[in-house]
């Protein structure tokens, strides 16, 4: 069925969807497998959406698709109210709506095992799912989580969140290489070789060091296991957290401890509109199992 202009009709559920995968995924291919729709059907939903809004949403003047910042602000938008009807329908649904709380890397970091046992134990009529998502916000803005476990400062409209705890940063460094036998480094240690970086999901810059020892090189990957990879193979070192060394381990990649970098705050963040009920539950045993893990 021909899909024109939306001019007189509302915009449905669909229109959103269709949009939200387009944003995630930035390729009309990969969203229309994702949404189980052909490719055509999923250019002409969103072409009707954008002549709805009167604005366009995605920039297809490049080789790569790109949000236009109309499309930027209005992808928040979307995201919440697709997340609200989701909440709404939520109750007719089979079966308890799980509480989806998504991360980018390292969860709850050692804190992961005890708030999954915990929750199961006090709440088991609402299953928590632990979801990795490799985006800043762990899919949060794009309604695909209810809650997120970020690291460093998060800038993204629409969130509220919360400072859980600090974790400290560690080197990542070849196994077999020379800084691996050192009992701790600086960031200026590093700087003489590539760095690599992973700028969807993590939280090292190049402005993590002082302007005078920045890196001379840098290499760009997409998620934690490449990020390990490129480490382990020899082609740069990395910085990260004491929740990577523990729930990373990796026999090409060792952690040291690193003298001079700040540390980074875990956030809990959920979006600043009506939720999953379960999530005051969630945030409140967080602090707990932190208390807890404090005391001993």
């Amino acid at each position: 069925m021909n899909e024109g202009p939306v001019s007189g009709r509302p915009v449905e559920l669909r229109h959103l969807r269709a949009f939200l995968a387009v944003a995630d995924e930035l390729n009309i291919t990969r969203a229309a497998a994702r949404l189980r729709l052909t490719q055509p059907a999923v250019s002409r939903t969103l072409a009707a959406l954008e002549a709805h809004l009167g604005v366009r949403l995605v920039d297809r003047s490049t080789h790569h698709l790109a949000l236009t910042p109309a499309g930027v602000a209005f992808r928040d938008r979307a995201a919440v109210a697709v997340a609200a009807f989701d909440e709404a329908v939520g109750p007719g649904r089979p079966g308890p709506r799980p509480l989806r709380l998504g991360h980018a890397w390292s969860a709850f970091g050692p804190y992961t095992t005890p708030l999954l046992r915990a929750w199961q134990e006090r709440y088991p009529g609402t299953p928590l799912e632990l979801l990795r998502i490799d985006d800043r916000t762990a899919g949060l803005t794009r309604g695909e989580v209810d809650a997120a476990l970020l690291r460093g400062p998060v800038e993204a409209p629409g969130l509220v969140t919360e400072v859980l705890y600090t974790e400290v940063r560690v080197a990542a460094v070849t196994a077999d290489g020379p800084l691996a036998r050192r009992e701790s480094l600086a960031l200026a240690d590093l700087a003489g070789g590539p760095v690599v970086l992973n700028p969807v999901s993590g939280t090292t810059t190049v402005e993590l060091w002082p302007p005078h020892t920045r890196p001379t090189a840098t290499l760009t990957v997409g998620n934690t296991d490449d990020w390990l990879t490129a480490i382990a193979a020899g082609r740069g070192s990395g910085v990260s957290t004491t929740s990577t060394a523990v729930l990373y381990p990796h026999a090409g990649v060792a952690y040291v401890p690193l003298d001079d970098a700040p540390g980074v705050p875990v956030l809990l963040a959920r979006r600043d509109a009506p939720g999953h009920p379960a999530l005051p539950r969630l945030a409140a045993l967080a602090r707990e199992i932190i208390a807890r893990g404090a005391l001993h």
